[in-house]
């Protein structure tokens, strides 16, 4: 990094702790639920005024639910879920959130189809900060992320070692072949080896989490798109290509189109979805829900607008 941006190794060393101690970017190891054999659902709470806070609070503190955001003047709370098994399904969205009092409607949409999330994907803020000649010496032309079922057909069973070597990559992504070893009772060798199988097998990816907001992006939303059914991958799929969208999927359901967006401000907005978005083909109807507020990101917290 320090011989493709012109600086000194100490320089990117002492920005990056910076970065990181204010909350602006974290580097995390993020599991796909679907290389496992796990379904991923999108959950839309309608609540009373007054509950959400504390509904989505308590939504951000478990294991799985990995997204988390308040909208619609916060009387809506949307989360990612992924169902272990058929029971912890049913446990959430049949039992416990259909008995809180606050909650006044569910409603849950199966992910069908991942176009674009995780891997591989320039957003806005960070398009042209690098010439073509940095981004090769940093080795960054490699294969971007490749729509695939949201559900593995061959599922990856998880041993012991792997489960500790993706707990400690959750925490720290950048941890070391030796904290690994450490950590999973493996030889450094056999870490390189089994993380190597867990990365090529989609299991995990190293991810950048950044706080869309230190960057200057302050108005962000949920776009569910009611599209013609021959017209949902290629809307899908333009999607994908564009650098405002940070997550877009195929789900069950009415809206069978999600997408997430980040602009600078809400002019911005209005530019994309009546222009970029209002005009691709086979598209029927297209709801706009700016995010009040966001709770958790891909496993991670927010305080304001910072990384927790």
């Amino acid at each position: 990094m320090a011989a493709a941006l012109g600086v000194t190794e100490a320089a990117i060393s002492r920005r990056y702790r910076r970065l990181r101690a204010d909350g602006v970017l974290r580097v995390a190891g993020v599991v796909d639920p679907g290389a496992l054999g796990q379904s991923k659902w999108l959950v839309r709470l309608r609540c009373r005024p007054g509950s959400v806070a504390a509904i989505a609070d308590a939504l951000a503190k478990r294991d799985d639910v990995s997204w988390v955001a308040l909208c619609a003047a916060g009387s809506e709370i949307t989360c990612a879920v992924r169902s272990r098994t058929q029971e912890d399904r049913d446990d959430l969205l049949g039992h416990r959130l259909p008995r809180t009092a606050a909650v006044l409607d569910i409603n849950a949409a199966a992910m069908l189809r991942q176009f674009v999330g995780g891997r591989g994907h320039y957003w806005a803020a960070l398009r042209g900060t690098l010439t073509a000649e940095q981004e090769s010496a940093l080795g960054s032309e490699g294969a971007p992320f490749t729509e695939s079922p949201v559900v593995a057909r061959d599922p990856v069973q998880l041993t012991p070692e792997d489960s500790a070597i993706l707990d400690v990559l959750a925490v720290d992504g950048r941890a070391s072949l030796v904290d690994l070893a450490t950590a999973s009772d493996l030889t450094p060798g056999r870490v390189s080896r089994r993380l190597e199988t867990l990365l090529q097998r989609r299991v995990v990816h190293i991810d950048v989490e950044i706080a869309a907001t230190a960057l200057g992006y302050h108005a962000r939303a949920n776009l569910w798109l009611r599209v013609h059914p021959s017209a949902v991958k290629s809307v899908g799929r333009a999607l994908a290509q564009e650098p405002e969208i940070a997550f877009a999927a195929a789900l069950s359901g009415p809206h069978n189109l999600h997408a997430v967006a980040h602009f600078r401000d809400f002019d911005e907005l209005f530019e994309f979805t009546s222009d970029r978005v209002g005009s691709l083909p086979g598209l029927e109807s297209l709801e706009v829900s700016p995010l009040l507020r966001h709770v958790k990101q891909a496993g991670t917290r927010l305080s304001g607008d910072r990384l927790a």
